[in-house]
C-alpha cells in the first residue's frame, strides 16, 4: 500500500506533497499484455470495479442504464430507456463537442417518465464526488471506418470518460499517442459511439506515462501538449505504476475530470496541469483554514503562487476564484489587474473559460454596481478603480463581508496606496497574488516584498520546472565580446 502525505494536511487534495514508492522496478522484460494486466490490477486494488466482458457497445449501453438507475435512484423501463437515449445521452446528431458539453454543462436532463412525471436525471454528481461510480475494462472492439480494439478504458456511472493506450516498456511514447489520433480518426468519433464522451487520453510505454484532453484541435503536433503528472514540489511521476497510484486514485481523478478542466466558448477542452491544480488546491486550503481559525486581512490569511511566465496563470487565477466563489462563506470575489489593458485581455479570457461567470467594469461606479448584485460572479477591476473606490465610499456593505482577492501580476505598482487602503477598509478579506517575478529582500527597492504584502509562497512553478517539462522555449543567448568603438 502506498503511504503518502496530502498537501497541507488535507485528505481532500489530489496533488501529493510527498510520495513514497512501494514497488520494486522489475528486472525482466515486460510485455504490453503483461503491463495491461498489471495496470487493472493495480486499479482494482484501488477500488476500481473490473469487467472483463464488457467488450461490446450494447454491453456498455446495458452498463450504463445501470448505473445511472443506480445514481439517480430511479427505474426506466425499456421503451423509456430508449426515449433517453436517443433523445439526450446519444442522439445521432452529437459531435464530440456535444458529447463534451454534456459532461462540463448539460449533465442533468430533466426527463419525463411514461406516466407524465418529470425528474432530473443525473450523468455525474459534481457535488458528492464519492457518489460517482468507476469501472475498468479491456480490449474493447468498435468499428468505424476501420475496426479497432482499446487497450484499457475508464468508466465514469458507466460513461467512457479515460482512454488508455499502453505500449511494452522501451516503444517510444510517441507511437501510443499516434494511436490514440488514428483511433480518433478512424472509430473514437464514429455514430453511435459512447467514447465520443471522452475526456481525456492517457498514454504510456510503462516508464513514461503522460495525459492529455480529448479535443477536436488535435492532430500530430499535440503530443508537445502531453503531461507527465508530478507532487507538488513538481518532481515527476513518469512511471506507469507510480502514475496510477496518485492520477489514478479514484478521487484525484473524479477531482481532475469534474473540477479541474475547463470546456472555453472556442469549444476546446482544457484539462489543468499538476502545478496548476496544486496552487489552486492551496490557495483554497489557505482560505478554508483562515475562515476556521478566524484570521483574517493579514498576510497569514493569504500567500503568493509563483509560477512563471507563460505556465497558464489564468486558467489557474480563474479556477481558484470560481472554485472560491462556490465556498458557502464567501460573499465576493475579486480579481484584481493593474492596467486597464489587461482588465479587458482578463474579462476576455476569463468570458473564454465561463461567459457568465465574470462581472467587470468600466469605471468606478460600475465596480459599485457590480458590488450590490446578489451573484457570485467573479468581479474582475483594475487596482485603480478598487482604489478610487475605497477612497470615495467611506462605508459600504462589501467592507464587512467575506471577500477574496486575486491579484494578477502582484509586483510593486500593488504595494503603496491601495494596499493600505484595502487594509483599512476591508474587515474580513483573503489575500493572494500571482507573479513570475517575485519581489524578494534582495531585490527589493523599498522595505516591501511580495511575501510581506501577501504572506508566503504557497506555490511555486518557476523557469527551470517549465524548460524541463518542455511548457515554454528555452533562452537563446547571444554574446557579443566586441567592444563597440567611439568617436572621442
Amino acid at each position: 500500500m502506498t503511504d503518502y502525505k496530502t498537501i497541507i494536511e488535507s485528505n481532500s487534495f489530489i496533488v501529493l506533497d510527498q510520495y513514497t514508492r512501494a514497488w520494486k522496478v522489475a528486472e525482466s522484460y515486460q510485455s504490453e499484455d503483461a503491463l495491461e494486466r498489471e495496470f487493472i490490477k493495480d486499479l482494482q486494488s484501488q477500488g476500481y470495479e473490473y469487467l472483463p466482458a464488457l467488450n461490446t457497445t450494447q454491453a456498455m449501453l446495458a452498463n450504463l442504464r445501470e448505473q445511472l438507475q443506480t445514481l439517480n435512484n430511479v427505474h426506466f423501463a425499456e421503451g423509456e430507456w430508449l426515449r433517453f437515449v436517443e433523445t439526450y445521452l446519444d442522439k445521432p446528431s452529437d459531435t464530440i463537442t456535444d458529447k463534451t458539453r454534456k459532461i462540463h454543462d448539460d449533465y442533468i436532463y430533466d426527463f419525463v417518465f411514461d406516466d407524465g412525471r418529470i425528474q432530473n436525471i443525473y450523468l455525474l454528481d459534481k457535488h458528492t464526488i464519492a457518489r460517482n461510480e468507476v469501472q475498468v475494462i479491456k480490449q474493447f472492439e468498435q468499428t468505424g471506418s476501420h475496426a479497432n480494439r482499446y487497450d484499457v478504458t475508464i468508466l465514469v456511472n458507466g460513461l467512457p470518460l479515460v482512454q488508455i493506450e499502453l505500449k511494452k516498456r522501451g516503444v517510444a511514447i510517441r507511437e501510443a499517442f499516434n494511436q490514440v489520433h488514428r483511433y480518433s480518426k478512424e472509430s473514437f468519433n464514429s455514430e453511435h459511439s459512447l467514447f465520443k464522451y471522452l475526456q481525456v487520453f492517457v498514454i504510456s510505454n510503462g516508464t513514461d506515462t503522460r495525459y492529455f484532453a480529448n479535443t477536436v484541435t488535435r492532430n500530430k503536433n499535440s503530443f508537445d501538449f502531453t503531461m507527465n503528472w508530478a507532487k507538488a514540489d513538481n518532481s515527476l511521476l513518469k512511471d506507469l505504476k507510480d502514475f496510477t497510484a496518485t492520477f489514478f486514485q479514484k478521487n484525484t481523478l473524479l477531482n481532475i475530470l469534474l473540477h479541474y478542466s475547463v470546456f472555453d466558448t472556442n469549444d476546446t477542452l482544457l484539462i489543468m496541469r499538476p502545478y496548476q491544480i496544486a496552487a489552486t488546491e492551496r490557495i483554497l486550503r489557505k482560505i478554508n483554514s483562515s475562515y476556521q481559525s478566524k484570521k483574517w486581512s493579514d498576510t497569514e490569511s493569504g500567500g503568493y503562487i509563483w509560477h512563471t511566465t507563460g505556465s497558464g496563470k489564468t486558467l489557474t487565477s480563474f479556477k481558484a476564484a470560481r472554485l472560491a466563489t462556490e465556498l458557502e462563506f464567501i460573499d465576493k470575489v475579486f480579481f484584481v489587474v493593474d492596467r486597464k489593458d489587461l482588465d479587458y485581455q482578463t474579462m476576455k479570457e476569463y468570458q473564454r473559460f465561463s461567459p457568465d461567470s465574470v462581472n467587470g467594469s468600466e469605471s468606478t461606479a460600475g465596480l459599485k454596481r457590480n458590488l450590490d448584485k446578489d451573484d457570485n460572479k467573479i468581479i474582475v477591476t483594475t487596482i485603480q478603480k478598487l482604489n478610487n473606490l475605497m477612497k470615495t465610499e467611506s462605508d459600504l456593505p462589501i467592507y464587512n463581508k467575506q471577500v477574496v482577492f486575486i491579484f494578477d501580476e502582484c509586483h510593486r505598482s500593488q504595494f503603496g496606496e491601495a494596499q493600505k487602503n484595502l487594509k483599512k477598509k476591508f474587515k474580513k478579506f483573503y489575500q493572494f497574488g500571482f507573479t513570475g517575478t517575485p519581489i524578494f529582500p534582495q531585490n527589493a527597492l523599498g522595505a516591501d516584498t511580495t511575501a510581506s504584502v501577501f504572506g508566503r509562497e504557497l506555490h511555486s512553478y518557476v523557469i527551470t520546472d517549465a524548460i524541463r517539462d518542455e511548457k515554454v522555449l528555452k533562452f537563446k543567448v547571444d554574446y557579443n565580446d566586441v567592444r563597440p568603438q567611439f568617436k572621442t
